[in-house]
């Protein structure tokens, strides 16, 4: 049976140049970076040759990127950071204990802003329009001498709309507020160049951009004050202790370097794969609805949601046929509620708990768009067949 992977947005294939590059260090490079003796330079020329690497190609200096394990661990040091900063400030008018998020962040966001609310923080979570959109104005509304931090993501993880980051910067300006943006979703998709960007700090997760497990990054702005997420070393800019992961690095920085190559061609792709997919469904399956922004979308993401039906029993029965796709974050596969993304879009639970996401991906082609189509309006007929709410139940 040919399987066909959909599901990129939960994690990719490494790259076969980027295998290629982290190759030795699996093997003969072996040396720990923070050894003076000639294995461990060898291994340090490496990750700082991986950071500048990165920093180039992101518009950032060398001693602005971080290096960790993913874009959780980013996401959460995004948010338990600043707070730490700000608890040990000594500001007059005394500490600032007030941030902003959105609705449709990941959980890597929204858990630990739950955490800081138990701590006494105070948190606001903006709504987002049916789209998935964050409005800038009403974010700025929110802000008040007690903001110390904004923390909006880049792309959202489900439906692909992509946020006004760059309006929500400039709400920002003179504020003296730390500016956040998960670009986990968004990196090696659409341009992302820190010189223009002004946030102050940015995750992003390798796997999610053909690169290895367990490697992401966080971009801290010079002059961000971030205390240390690791103690016990002096490794990663004295932030972050714990003897680096080599390999990873080298594999980060190398399938950043071929997204950057790739972009264009990849993109082009991937907006007309996503195209014929789109307008396949449309035609083929009644009572769908494709849920984020028409146009403000990353390349290559589709959810769509069927009416009458539950989007668990859609996946298993694709899977079942050798095609893979996901209901939402792969970091949520297990949950049963409806997507907390949709909800704050304002789908109802019952679309919501029919709608399933497709990710394409590099070496998706045409004829798997095509087998998909094939496949699924027969799958989404049977499984209205048996549902006691569907209209056109045959009795």
């Amino acid at each position: 049976m040919e399987r066909i992977y959909l599901d990129h947005s939960a994690t990719t294939r490494v790259h076969p140049e980027v295998r290629e590059a982290m190759l030795p260090f699996l093997g003969e490079v072996f040396g720990n970076p923070s050894s003076i003796h000639w294995f461990g330079q060898e291994a340090r020329q490496a990750v700082e040759g991986a950071r500048e690497k990165v920093a180039g190609l992101v518009g950032a200096r060398p001693e602005e990127i971080v290096f960790t394990s993913g874009g959780t661990e980013s996401d959460n040091w995004a948010l338990f950071g600043p707070a730490e900063a700000e608890s040990q400030s000594h500001r007059p008018d005394g500490k600032r204990n007030h941030l902003v998020t959105s609705q449709i962040e990941h959980h890597a966001i929204l858990h630990p802003a739950e955490i800081l609310e138990k701590r006494g923080y105070q948190v606001t979570y903006l709504g987002v329009d049916r789209f998935g959109i964050v409005d800038p104005e009403a974010l700025a509304e929110t802000l008040t001498s007690r903001t110390f931090l904004v923390s909006i993501m880049m792309a959202n993880n489900e439906v692909g709309t992509i946020q006004p980051v760059a309006e929500i910067a400039e709400k920002l300006r003179g504020k003296n507020i730390v500016l956040h943006t998960d670009a986990v979703q968004a990196m090696g998709k659409i341009p992302v160049d820190l010189r223009k960007l002004p946030v102050d700090l940015l995750s992003i997760s390798a796997h999610k951009f053909y690169g290895p497990k367990g490697i992401g990054l966080l971009f801290i702005r010079k002059g961000t004050k971030m205390p240390h997420l690791i103690h016990g070393g002096s490794q990663e800019l004295n932030l972050r202790s714990g003897t680096e992961n080599v390999a990873g690095i080298v594999g980060l920085a190398k399938a950043l370097e071929i997204s950057a190559r790739d972009f264009e061609a990849n993109s082009l792709r991937l907006r007309r794969l996503q195209k014929r997919l789109e307008e396949g469904l449309k035609q083929k399956i009644e009572d769908i609805s494709f849920n984020g922004h028409p146009e403000k979308r990353i390349p290559g993401l589709t959810n769509v949601s069927f009416s009458y039906i539950e989007g668990e029993a859609i996946l298993l029965n694709l899977d079942l046929r050798g095609i893979a796709a996901s209901s939402g974050s792969a970091c949520t596969s297990r949950s049963f509620d409806p997507s907390h993304v949709l909800k704050a879009m304002g789908v109802s639970p019952e679309l919501a708990r029919g709608s399933i996401r497709f990710s394409l991906g590099r070496e998706n082609t045409e004829e798997e768009v095509d087998l998909v189509l094939e496949a699924l309006p027969g799958i989404i007929q049977k499984l209205r067949e048996m549902s006691p709410i569907y209209p056109g139940k045959k009795k």
